[in-house]
């Protein structure tokens, strides 16, 4: 029932999106509103395809002789410490210019916050995976696999949230399972796919769970609308540095105590720890100043960036399979986006 009443709401944040565009309109000129937009859309689609292509190429550097010396809890936790501090940072400034009102105000209630929990423990398990992931896959290989989340968010979407998928959304699915499958081809061995079984498995699972995450985390921010993002990311990333607490707990506690809580660290380690946060910062601003055309074209853009980086970095081989399987992940989440907005 709480979903539907979500999926209700559609149609009235639509139109109080449309509200707030015209009051923008009215207040400044058209000129100077439409130079801001496009300054800001350059610059958060910039950011997210720099940040997304460099994501897994650090992940990679950060190991020393095919591991990794640092404890991945205790990254982890660092990167949500990090966003959690971003978004104070970002809601303090709101308070300076708009003042304190209901909906950018850190006080909230236990319902609320109940709802938090949930994704910040699927966020947990889905970014330790993306770590033993690279023990059967290669950067650009991961940067392909990543895209089966579009599959698993589609899905969801339709089941969870009700929400109906067009033909084109549909062809764009087969059209993405066979450019990752392509990609993976190796004609130079007896295994026909370059990553193992188990690595899809991983690749799979952290799918669902990013699909899951994702599709369970809008539905709580829509069901508050007027409720200032950076309150929500912020309690939320509250509830995944606890969680990231119990697994330093449970899995490094003695490494922590006996070793130190940054033994390992490099320059790469903290590079890497503040990508991922500035990541998931600039999603959300690409959603806000942007749209998905744009981080479909930065997601398209960001995976040959990583392949070619790859080829100095890594000696990786860019195959005639890995071109053809990436230009077809590329046309289907093209087409996804397309389909999305015919829908």
């Amino acid at each position: 029932m709480e979903y539907r009443r979500i999926k209700d709401q559609d149609d009235p944040i639509v139109k109080e999106d449309d509200i707030e565009s015209k009051s923008l309109l009215l207040d400044v000129p058209v000129d100077k509103t439409t130079k801001t937009q496009w300054r800001m859309k350059t610059i958060v689609t910039l950011a997210l395809t720099v940040l997304t292509s460099s994501q897994a190429i650090l992940i990679v550097w950060s190991k020393r002789a095919g591991r990794y010396e640092y404890s991945v809890t205790t990254a982890n936790f660092l990167v949500e410490a990090l966003k959690c501090f971003m978004s104070l940072v970002t809601l303090y400034w709101t308070w300076q210019t708009d003042g304190h009102t209901d909906d950018n105000r850190l006080s909230t209630t236990v319902d609320e916050v109940s709802v938090y929990p949930i994704p910040a423990a699927l966020y947990l398990v889905k970014n330790l995976l993306q770590y033993y992931i690279f023990a059967y896959v290669d950067a650009p290989g991961y940067q392909i696999l990543k895209n089966l989340n579009i599959i698993s968010t589609g899905v969801l979407y339709r089941i969870i949230l009700k929400r109906k998928l067009s033909e084109i959304q549909w062809a764009a699915f087969i059209l993405l399972c066979a450019g990752c499958t392509t990609a993976q081809l190796n004609p130079s061995s007896d295994h026909v796919l370059q990553t193992p079984f188990l690595g899809w498995m991983m690749a799979i699972v952290m799918a669902l769970l990013s699909g899951f995450a994702g599709v369970y985390t809008e539905a709580i921010i829509k069901k508050r609308p007027t409720r200032n993002i950076n309150v929500q990311n912020f309690w939320l990333y509250v509830f995944g540095m606890v969680f990231n607490v119990i697994a330093i707990l449970v899995q490094d506690f003695d490494a922590v105590v006996n070793k130190g809580f940054f033994h390992g660290y490099s320059a790469i380690t903290f590079l890497m720890i503040f990508n991922h946060a500035a990541s998931g910062i600039a999603v959300s601003m690409v959603m806000k100043y942007a749209d998905n055309i744009v981080k479909v074209y930065s997601t398209s853009v960001a995976m040959i960036l990583t392949a070619v980086v790859s080829v100095f970095l890594f000696n990786f081989h860019l195959s005639l399979a890995f071109f053809l399987g990436s230009t077809v992940v590329s046309v289907s989440i093209y087409l996804h986006s397309i389909g999305k907005l015919q829908r």
